[in-house]
C-alpha cells in the first residue's frame, strides 16, 4: 500500500486515475474481443 501511495505522490491523484480507468478498460476491451472471436470460429 506505502509503494502506490508514493507512486500517487509522484504523479499525482488525476493521471493516476486516468492509468486506473484506462486498466480497468483495457482487459473489458480484451473480453469482448476474445467474445468475438469465439463467435466468428463457431
Amino acid at each position: 500500500m506505502e509503494q502506490w501511495l508514493n507512486f500517487i505522490q509522484q504523479i499525482g491523484f488525476p493521471i493516476f486515475v486516468s492509468f486506473y480507468l484506462l486498466h480497468r478498460l483495457e482487459t473489458k476491451l480484451e473480453a469482448i474481443h476474445n467474445a468475438l472471436v469465439s463467435l466468428k470460429v463457431k
